[in-house]
């Protein structure tokens, strides 16, 4: 089925329903194959417990798929992967890789192997992800931002999907769990296979040329754009990764435990992030994305701090909180996306997104694994989360910085 006719022109109606048409269905498989992001973080309680396994698991379960995607990544980044493979086999072949490495979470492996699950799970991500930012890419010029962090938006759905799953079920059998995250992303490889394509906008096509990877890091607006994502990074994940801890222990602290009421707010947080996602898009097309990306950058790391001030309650104002930091945490990631494709070179876009996000991610790895340890020594989640704090600062300077560049006129139509 073809969806995009080759004499299509620019403002022309149907090419406009068009885009959004393949924006809608590229987002639906992505909220599909996405969920097998954190179907290992949301069970954790129940794999422990069935199990047995040890308390240093659960920063595995997670910094397994951030570390998998980081290798991905730059791999992918290195031989230029997204600028050579056509985009939808790449993505629908990854696809079929994490819904066949979830799977094998039902084999009950050893706690090595389901560390080794993990990692495949983010190599196979890493060739979904990236490519995905690519493509819409080709489809809007106008609208980039919002189209963007429509995208964003699809991933921080799926990724918020397994608690709801876990939430929803009450007390079930763990591998109902795993076995919805892994058909989902199954469903979303079918999609990717038959439905995604490039757009009238593609960006070239490239060979294979290893010193574009140095070319990125001498481009000062391009580190400028990472510097910030790296900011923003340091933040996101590991408040995803711990708010279902984070959210249990106010819980208790409140005297309101409920491990099923907790899986609820950690969905919901997240989720939250969709409308910013939204939010974020349609405020970086009109006010640019440097204001756009500083401001949201400022309001997450405000409610990091404020956080632990709500920790004992009262409980609409924790709720409120953790809702406001779902939607900052993620509304600005797509405008650093979205920045790369206007400021980078037009042949190695996909290559300058898999770096940008290699790095990023290979930081979530220190700042997960880092959270449960300042948790660990001050004997409680109370202010773990001011850890989280200085990233949204410094990305937020960062992007300011980016935005008394002449180059930064590239970026929204001129609006920086």
């Amino acid at each position: 089925m073809a969806l995009w006719r080759s004499d299509a022109t620019p403002g022309v109606c149907a090419e406009d329903a068009q885009r959004w048409g393949v924006l809608g269905l590229l987002c639906l498989a992505l909220v599909l194959s996405l969920t097998t992001w954190f179907s290992a973080t949301a069970i954790v309680p129940e794999l422990k417990a069935a199990w047995r396994l040890s308390g240093a698991i659960d920063a595995w379960l997670t910094n397994g798929v951030q570390i998998g995607f980081v290798a991905g990544a730059l791999a992918s980044s290195l031989v230029n992967l997204p600028d050579i493979v056509r985009l939808n086999r790449l993505m629908a072949m990854s696809a079929l890789l994490a819904a066949t490495a979830n799977a094998c979470l039902l084999l009950q492996p050893a706690p090595a192997g389901l560390v080794a699950a993990r990692i495949v799970t983010g190599v196979a991500l890493a060739g979904v992800y990236p490519p995905a930012l690519k493509l819409v890419s080709t489809w809007f010029v106008r609208s980039r931002g919002l189209a963007l962090g429509t995208v964003i938006g699809a991933l921080t759905l799926g990724s918020s999907l397994p608690h709801l799953f876990r939430a929803l079920t009450g007390s079930f059998d763990w591998q109902l769990v795993v076995l919805a995250a892994t058909a989902a992303t199954l469903a979303g490889s079918i999609l990717f296979w038959f439905f995604a394509r490039e757009g009238p906008y593609p960006f070239g096509k490239a060979v294979f040329d290893p010193r574009q990877i140095g070319a990125i890091f001498r481009d000062r607006s391009l580190m400028l754009v990472n510097i910030g994502y790296l900011g923003h990074m340091w933040e996101l994940y590991a408040m995803w990764a711990w708010l279902l801890a984070y959210a249990r222990a106010a819980l208790e602290a409140q005297q309101q435990a409920s491990p099923a009421f907790a899986s609820l707010l950690t969905f919901l947080a997240i989720a939250a992030g969709v409308g910013g996602c939204l939010l974020g898009g349609v405020l970086s097309d009109r006010f640019g994305r440097s204001l756009t990306t500083a401001g949201m950058m400022m309001v997450s790391g405000l409610c990091a701090i404020a956080v632990g001030f709500a920790f004992d309650g009262p409980l609409w104002l924790f709720v409120l909180l953790i809702v406001v930091w779902g939607v900052s945490v993620i509304g600005d990631s797509a405008q650093f996306s979205a920045a790369v494709t206007e400021l980078g070179d037009r042949r190695f876009v996909g290559t300058a997104l898999s770096v940008q996000l290699g790095l990023g991610f290979a930081l979530t790895v220190l700042a997960i694994w880092s959270v449960p340890h300042v948790a660990a020594l001050r004997g409680s989640w109370h202010w773990a989360f001011l850890l989280l704090a200085p990233g949204p600062i410094i990305g937020a300077a960062a992007m300011l910085s980016l935005r008394r560049l002449p180059v930064a006129a590239r970026m929204a139509g001129g609006k920086r």
